[in-house]
């Protein structure tokens, strides 16, 4: 009886805790949605220079959300590089890795050890991030911005079907 009680109370922990999660099967933990107008934002890349949204407006853009510590990240990284900015790098498109909240060290390591080519910059304090998605909900995440400035797609974590979505949807948009 002691130990139907406590895996009673253990389950109802779990579904408190995941009812107050700002991660839903529905949000993903995004707080922005399709068609919303994305603010401007300057990204400092991490060779020195900046790059702000407003800069881009006429591009699709894609912004990756990575960090070194995330396996998905790495697993994703190389699919990215091949099949989506060395296909798409010379025409209105840019890729942007957007590092979550490490030091300019770390990111540059992570970069060559990945070896990725697009430009990456870096999120202090997971502001960008904050922009998107809930600060506490996962990492892995790829948002497409329209030529207007509009979020057109957006996926989480590494899905061979959701990945090959997003490359239609960037196809789309380039047309």
């Amino acid at each position: 009886m002691q130990t139907a009680k406590s895996l009673f109370s253990t389950i109802i922990l779990f579904l408190t805790l995941a009812c107050n999660s700002p991660q839903t099967f529905e949000n993903r933990g995004y707080t922005s949605a399709v068609g919303d107008a994305v603010p401007n934002i300057e990204f400092k890349l991490i060779d020195g220079t900046t790059a702000t949204l407003k800069e881009l407006k006429g591009k699709v853009v894609v912004l990756q959300f990575t960090a070194s510590w995330c396996s998905v990240c790495r697993k994703e990284m190389p699919h990215l590089e091949k099949e989506v900015w060395q296909r798409f790098k010379n025409d209105d498109f840019i890729l942007i890795g957007v590092d979550y909240d490490e030091p300019l060290e770390t990111v540059i390591k992570f970069k060559e050890t990945i070896k990725t080519t697009y430009p990456m910059a870096l999120d202090p304090n997971a502001d960008i991030f904050g922009i998107f998605a809930h600060k506490k909900s996962g990492v892995t995440r790829n948002v497409v911005i329209d030529k207007d400035g509009k979020i057109a797609f957006q996926t989480r974590l590494f899905e061979e079907k959701e990945f090959n979505e997003m490359i239609n949807k960037i196809e789309e948009l380039l047309k």
